[in-house]
């Protein structure tokens, strides 16, 4: 079976992780403050606060931020639930904005007449690891004096503007490590900002709200939380950032070879070509829902798997059960219907890329 995605380590992740198991400390110990500072020369970020889980880091940035009860934040619809779950948690509502059909992204110019009193912060979702229109994202913000994170879970090593996702002067972004992603710690994720205020609170929550008074002694100023991330994580972390670039490079180079062996039309519509995107999956979309369903099925019985990203979160049974049963966004909904996630990951070869277009075109001859 073809997976859709999976992670890559070699001996050089197994040898960091070992001497972290051999060492002294197996959590809150150096390999935190160096992954940390790794991640801060690769994105160009001044602070990194790691966390146990993308989860986490969303949530310690909705905290930091101050987001919660009677705050509305606009994001989009078209991501993991794991990006307005943390606002429901911190008691903020999430405010859906429809989708572009050529990115996936949130749509830049449908935020503005969203925006209302209660408005406090957009959280803009780099779906796929194809940045979305920062520039104009960060220009709204300014003119409505809004808090802006970016959820770049799928968008380590991406480029938008020119610079590194992760220093765009937005307030603050997060990452996920999870093994399918661009880079894997087996779980984790952390929060980047140039803010030192956000890092100085980020740092207390992440560790139960504990710091130290002025004799030295441990005090719990705060409701925290254990969203520490382990010295073995952050060891194969750092092993792992040393090979994104190459990383990258392979799946810039798996997008290329779909987009030469399907193209567009034959009743396939593929994403928009994209040096800037760190290509975390390859999403792409055919005519209609009963088509999606029968050509997942097709290429699963030809031993290739794939997946569906994303249902809209709104849709979700607990969403429609829980204030958002009359939102309908129309590219959102036409995306759900049609998109199938293809495999894409770092070590999947030409020749697995040439099988897997063969049969979708194989089926598309048929149906």
């Amino acid at each position: 079976m073809i997976p859709y995605g999976r992670q890559h380590l070699d001996q050089n992740d197994v040898q960091a992780v070992r001497k972290v198991l051999m060492s002294d400390f197996l959590t809150q110990g150096p390999k935190i403050k160096e992954f940390e500072k790794t991640l801060c020369h690769y994105t160009g970020a001044r602070y990194a606060v790691a966390a146990v889980n993308g989860t986490a880091a969303l949530h310690l940035s909705y905290l930091a931020a101050n987001i919660g009860g009677g705050d509305e934040v606009i994001t989009t619809p078209n991501t993991f639930v794991a990006t307005t779950n943390m606002l429901l948690a911190v008691g903020a509502k999430p405010v859906f904005c429809d989708i572009r059909l050529d990115t996936y992204n949130i749509d830049e110019g449908k935020i503005e007449k969203l925006i209302t009193s209660k408005t406090r912060a957009i959280v803009a979702v780099h779906f796929a690891g194809q940045p979305c229109a920062m520039r104009k994202i960060l220009k709204l913000a300014k003119k409505y004096k809004l808090i802006v994170i970016e959820d770049a879970a799928h968008a380590l090593g991406a480029v938008c503007n020119g610079k590194k996702i992760g220093s765009l002067n937005s307030d603050m972004t997060t990452f996920s490590f999870h093994p399918v992603k661009s880079i894997t710690t087996g779980e984790g994720g952390a929060v980047l900002t140039d803010n030192p205020d956000y890092y100085k609170k980020l740092i207390l929550l992440r560790s139960h709200g504990i710091e130290k008074d002025a004799h030295g002694f441990n005090v719990m100023s705060q409701l925290g939380y254990n969203y520490r991330l382990t010295d073995i994580q952050a060891a194969l972390g750092i092993s792992q950032l040393k090979k994104l670039d190459a990383f990258i490079a392979r799946r810039k180079r798996v997008a290329k070879w779909y987009q030469e062996e399907l193209g567009n039309g034959r009743g396939i519509f593929l994403p928009s070509a994209s040096d800037e995107s760190a290509w975390h999956i390859y999403v792409v979309r055919v005519k209609n829902g009963k088509l999606r369903i029968l050509l997942a099925e097709y290429l699963k019985e030809n031993g290739i798997a794939t997946n569906f990203h994303y249902p809209a979160v709104y849709g979700q049974p607990y969403y429609k059960g829980h204030g958002f049963a009359r939102v309908h966004l129309k590219n959102m909904e036409e995306y759900q219907k049609t998109c199938v996630t293809l495999p894409c990951y770092p070590q999947l070869t030409h020749r697995e890329v040439k099988i897997i277009s063969d049969k979708i075109k194989v089926f598309l001859e048929k149906t």
